[in-house]
């Protein structure tokens, strides 16, 4: 009768056993899951905590200077596009074939402002291969500031094309190559918007960030404006704010970025 009892309990302690080591799985594996999308939106509140400080150093009429308001703006065009099954991914790394980004907008709001101008520069094995430079039609006048800061102006953009002729040229350009950009979250808010506004196509190509590397490679630097770093690794600044100088300068960053690794 002793022994029975000791066996059904020890049956007892094996099944609680089992049990609890299941449910222990499943609590680490749902741990994991929460820590993964943690990860992805801490990833853009840590870039508005260290990059809040930048806003406040230099008020001049950098793009880069706007990259604290530009992430507040995006945050959650970010997490609507990382919540999707075919989402787009932060590579956070180095590639030889890539197409390089930069846009110019009306203001800092993927909704309510417009892109004017988009430059890109496609890159294979490392090598520039070909570019894409348009100018964009839009049905306002251009801020001031906007002018001022690019050189944009109303007159040029008359001459441009209208805007579901230059997307739908750019997704052919870029194809699903890796989208690489300073501050490219940015970029890819205005980009995925415009896309789906105009051609109702999602854009979800995985993108590199230079700023990210920058951070990681370059510690102690002051900041991580673009106009920084390029000063930093000797690269010519003159005609920034246009979109092909921007993706120019930012292919500089990146190589000299490689070989800090």
């Amino acid at each position: 009768m002793y022994n029975k009892y000791i066996f059904i309990n020890n049956n007892r302690r094996k099944k609680q056993k089992e049990l609890l080591e299941k449910q222990n799985q499943e609590d680490s594996q749902l741990s994991l899951d929460m820590l993964t999308a943690n990860m992805e939106n801490g990833e853009i509140v840590k870039e508005k905590n260290e990059i809040k400080e930048l806003s406040n150093i230099n008020n001049s009429k950098d793009k880069d200077c706007n990259i604290n308001s530009k992430i507040n703006n995006d945050t959650n065009s970010q997490i609507n596009r990382s919540a999707k099954s075919n989402r787009s991914k932060n590579l956070n790394k180095f590639v030889d074939d890539y197409v390089l980004v930069d846009i110019e907008t009306t203001g800092l709001s993927p909704v309510k402002d417009d892109i004017i101008e988009i430059g890109a520069i496609k890159v294979e094995n490392n090598k520039m291969v070909d570019t894409f430079n348009q100018l964009i039609k839009i049905d306002r006048s251009l801020p001031p500031f906007i002018t001022n800061l690019t050189g944009i102006t109303d007159e040029m953009l008359r001459t441009g094309r209208m805007p579901d002729e230059v997307f739908r040229d750019f997704v052919n350009f870029i194809g699903e190559s890796v989208i690489i950009g300073h501050n490219v979250n940015f970029d890819l808010g205005f980009l995925s918007n415009k896309c789906k506004k105009y051609l109702d196509y999602n854009l979800a190509n995985d993108y590199i960030d230079t700023l990210y590397l920058a951070r990681r490679l370059v510690p102690h630097s002051v900041n991580y404006k673009l106009g920084t770093l390029a000063n930093l690794f000797n690269i010519s600044y003159k005609g920034a704010h246009r979109g092909l100088k921007d993706v120019e300068i930012t292919y500089e960053v990146y190589n000299r970025l490689r070989k800090m690794r």
